[in-house]
């Protein structure tokens, strides 16, 4: 027991000397980054460029998974906002049957995908836009009856357009990824996808 009593003493001795060189969470920030850069490599059209981190990144990354407070969304909010490129024809809609297409293809960007062939936003992994679906992810909410529910106007086919671009600039944080902003999908595919949801005669709305 004596043995056992001064192993205590000694390590509660050295817990000051511990607390005092643990790392920063800079620094461990630093050495995570720094492992990840060298443990990736770059493979056809999946450069390192993608562990660059931009503002909206780096801070919602920092929150490890929290809610960010109320100035923090509201700033990035209005980052992102202003990075949204709406059509120069003012045309928002383009063809839902090529955005059903695009919700259900999962292919593209990575690096074992063909650079020529196609590009999807993978929508089905996330969200339920159909009944028919027998299968939907959950992370995001249902998408059925998105414009009958909410109605065909203008302004919520602007709203779901940029939502479709950048999902930041109306929830800080979100999950989704940012399909314009970050290039993944064209300007025609960012149309076509909008028309699903917005397009009275798409199975979306029926």
């Amino acid at each position: 027991m004596k043995i056992i009593r001064n192993v205590l003493v000694i390590g509660l001795a050295l817990l000051p000397l511990g607390c005092a060189i643990a790392p920063s969470n800079d620094e461990i920030a630093a050495q995570a980054t720094a492992m990840l850069q060298a443990s990736f490599k770059a493979a056809g059209q999946a450069g390192l460029d993608r562990l660059n981190q931009d503002e909206t990144q780096r801070v919602c990354s920092g929150l490890a998974g929290k809610a960010p407070a109320k100035d923090v969304a509201e700033r990035i909010e209005k980052l992102n906002l202003a990075t949204i490129r709406y059509p120069a024809d003012g045309k928002l809609l383009g063809d839902w049957k090529n955005g059903e297409k695009i919700a259900q293809e999962g292919r593209g960007k990575q690096f074992s995908d063909d650079v020529a062939g196609p590009v999807g936003a993978n929508c089905y992994a996330c969200h339920q836009l159909t009944p028919q679906e027998l299968s939907y992810g959950t992370i995001g909410p249902s998408l059925y009856q998105f414009g009958k529910l909410r109605g065909f106007g203008a302004e919520t086919q602007r709203y779901a357009y940029g939502k479709i671009f950048n999902a930041d600039a109306y929830a800080a944080c979100s999950n989704m990824p940012r399909f314009g902003h970050n290039d993944i999908l064209t300007e025609q595919q960012l149309k076509d996808v909008t028309a699903l949801l917005m397009d009275p005669q798409s199975p979306v709305n029926k």
